[in-house]
């Protein structure tokens, strides 16, 4: 039906479609709309989005990694008041906007109910959806750590399998997304375990972890709007090496390392291992994030120290 409207009226409309995960079911309908779409994700708020009245096509595409740094952090001090709330409300429309904890409450639950629910017995083959929701039940101490498919195995006292599908089923739709390890020019680096992240970060259980995990979605965002937008390739990894020492993030651009990341509640000096892992990539710029306001330490031309609010607030 939509390749039929779309031949019709091409000349005379434009046309959006959207409608969840249901939309990437496009991808393998009988009739074919190659050369007639775009695709473009859409993801929760950004605080970019929450502080800025408009939004401009990425304007820092053909920067330095270091000069786009400045940019995020030299233009604009932040919005605590903003950062906090998206923090607490998570970055779907409806909680945000209602701003009252009974709400934000009551909606992610029937998020998850009723949302999800459906989703996964129209788009996946799951036959117990219960199966998923108990594996949900189990993710949140996890987020931030290389999850383990044998250990929930365990946990879930059912196979390998089963839990790789359920994992499966909840990326897609949209509950999950992955961040894998990267290891090129690390020669202890971690090559397997992937890390996995909410995208209604407001799922996990502690500040530590809901922080994190926020900032994965801003960063996992960002990436793939650049992606879909056509400016490059840019993908989302994370670094650690077989004695423990992990940085966070890492953001690939077209297939070389461009920003390491890590994100800590409080301020405190960089951890020799990242500047390590910074240099081993290629010498990159490496940021620290932090959930406080009014932090900002630069050291030199590659490395600083800055709150999560003034630098994601212009990270456009």
């Amino acid at each position: 039906m939509l390749k039929g409207i779309f031949d019709s009226y091409e000349k005379l409309c434009q046309f959006i479609i959207t409608g969840s995960a249901r939309v990437d079911l496009l991808k393998y309908t009988g009739e074919s709309l190659l050369g007639r779409y775009f695709t473009f994700r859409l993801f929760p708020l950004s605080l970019a989005e929450v502080c800025h009245s408009h939004f401009e096509f990425p304007r820092k595409k053909t920067m330095p990694a270091w000069e786009f740094i400045e940019s995020c952090f030299l233009q604009h001090q932040g919005s605590k008041d903003a950062f906090e709330h998206l923090l607490r409300s998570g970055g779907f429309p409806d909680p945000f906007l209602a701003d009252s904890d009974v709400f934000i409450q009551k909606w992610r639950q029937d998020y998850l109910d009723h949302y999800v629910r459906e989703d996964l017995r129209d788009l996946t083959e799951i036959v117990n959806v219960e199966h998923c929701f108990h594996l949900i039940q189990l993710l949140p101490p996890r987020i931030g750590s290389p999850l383990s498919i044998n250990a929930l195995r365990e946990d879930l006292e059912v196979s390998h399998t089963a839990v790789r599908n359920w994992l499966r089923a909840l990326t897609l739709v949209y509950v999950l997304f992955w961040v894998p390890p990267y290891s090129k020019n690390l020669s202890r680096g971690i090559k397997k375990e992937q890390k996995c992240y909410f995208f209604d970060w407001s799922q996990t259980q502690t500040s530590a972890s809901a922080f994190e995990n926020y900032v994965a979605v801003e960063l996992f965002s960002y990436c793939a709007f650049l992606s879909d937008a056509g400016v490059g390739k840019y993908d989302l990894y994370y670094v650690r090496t077989k004695d423990g020492k992990e940085s966070d993030f890492l953001i690939v651009k077209d297939a070389k390392p461009w920003i390491l990341f890590e994100c800590k509640l409080e301020a405190s000096e960089i951890s020799s291992h990242h500047l390590l892992h910074a240099s081993k990539l290629g010498n990159i710029p490496f940021v620290q994030l932090v959930s406080k306001p009014n932090v900002l330490s630069i050291f030199g031309k590659k490395n600083v120290i800055v709150s999560a609010d003034r630098f994601l607030s212009n990270f456009l």
